[in-house]
């Protein structure tokens, strides 16, 4: 456990032991909520192919989704 101090203006500064665990980076973004008597930081993604590819379950590929998609279309248009 780390112990912070509340700043001026309610400001916190994450230490570097977690910023770097995290890989938290100078103006990322956070979500921030309340769980009963905690509040919780999370990092957002700053790369939106990787969510994307977290949610698909496999790497995301602009090309080869270019690709599926030419290949559905031209399935569809009977070619």
């Amino acid at each position: 456990m780390i112990q912070v101090t509340v700043g001026r203006r309610y400001t916190i500064v994450i230490p570097r032991v977690i910023r770097e665990r995290l890989g938290i980076r100078e103006g990322q973004r956070l979500a921030m909520w309340v769980e009963g008597n905690r509040i919780v930081l999370e990092p957002l993604a700053t790369d939106p192919f990787k969510v994307l590819a977290e949610v698909v379950d496999e790497p995301y590929s602009e090309e080869l989704e270019e690709q599926r998609v030419e290949a559905l279309l031209r399935k569809l248009a009977g070619r």
